[in-house]
């Protein structure tokens, strides 16, 4: 495990010495990652720190609303990039195009915000699952493989690049994040458009953002998982009265994992399942509801 007071006195001496007298640029997303990221960075270079949150039109049912309130005190700029997202994503079908558009557009935006504000560095909050599932091709992350290679910026800062993920919650632990933050559940940086299978629309992403909803109120609070979320599959038969419906498949997943490195699905009870898929099926469009019982390994966590 991680020496949590020594890592934060070598984090904050590295960005302070990788940072110079220059401004910082970051996604602050409000996950873990970014706001250990972002409170390190706070004490190393205070002010020339710029965290920056993009609403991508890709987020959790109330996302953008409770960053807004999470970090109401931090000088947190909003950028609402929704049109550009999903024009960047039409038409692909393929999920690692899917993850490497989201990465280049990712990029993008945090380089025009730059030029904007003076900054000439990137932080972000690169864990090391992301760069060992980058690297080892099973897929690319939008902030490691997904990023595109002619970056403008300077350098990149990544302070806990080599860290897992419950080492990460006991740094947030040591800089005295709260604990809403500390354990808010993984999500994925190029948001719902991993949990929907083939192309991207705004329709399907209405649809899935519902679903992932229902499943969090369903689950979180009475079995704690690690991770919990619905999937978008893709159309199948099903019926709404007397009537025939080509509908959406939804996958539900809960696992519970330790780092995210493996995961084991959660073993949930029939009438919670039921419950779960009964207000998840008043979705307008859906037509069936499944559960996933795949461990990762052979399944990665996310669909795509």
């Amino acid at each position: 495990m991680v020496d949590v007071e020594k890592f934060i006195e070598t984090a904050v001496r590295e960005i302070r010495d990788a940072a110079g007298a220059e401004k910082v640029v970051m996604a602050l997303s409000g996950g873990v990652d970014s706001s250990v990221c972002a409170a390190l960075a706070t004490r190393a270079i205070g002010d020339r720190l710029i965290p920056i949150y993009v609403d991508t039109g890709l987020m959790r049912k109330g996302e953008t609303e409770q960053i807004r309130s999470l970090f109401a005190d931090a000088d947190l700029r909003v950028v609402d990039a929704a049109d550009e997202y999903f024009e960047a994503l039409a038409g692909i079908t393929d999920p690692e195009e899917k993850r490497k558009a989201i990465g280049a557009k990712f990029v993008r935006i945090f380089e025009r915000e730059a030029k904007r504000t003076g900054a000439t560095l990137l932080l972000q909050g690169t864990i090391y699952p992301d760069r060992v599932e980058s690297e080892g091709g099973i897929k690319s992350h939008h902030n490691v493989g997904g990023m595109p290679l002619d970056i403008e910026f300077s350098g990149l800062i990544e302070p806990i690049a080599d860290l897992y993920k419950d080492e990460v919650r006991e740094v947030a632990g040591g800089l005295g994040l709260p604990a809403e933050i500390q354990y808010r559940m993984p999500f994925p940086g190029p948001g719902l458009a991993v949990r929907v299978l083939g192309e991207v629309t705004r329709e399907k992403i209405v649809v899935v953002r519902e679903a992932n909803a229902i499943v969090e109120e369903c689950l979180v609070e009475e079995f704690h998982p690690w991770q919990c979320f619905a999937a978008l599959l893709g159309l199948g038969t099903g019926m709404k009265g007397n009537a025939r419906l080509h509908g959406w498949i939804v996958a539900v997943r809960a696992v519970q994992s330790r780092d995210g490195m493996t995961a084991d699905p959660l073993h949930l009870p029939y009438e919670a399942l039921s419950r779960m898929a009964a207000r998840i099926t008043e979705i307008p469009g859906v037509a069936r509801v499944v559960y996933d019982v795949t461990p990762k390994p052979p399944a990665t966590i996310e669909y795509e």
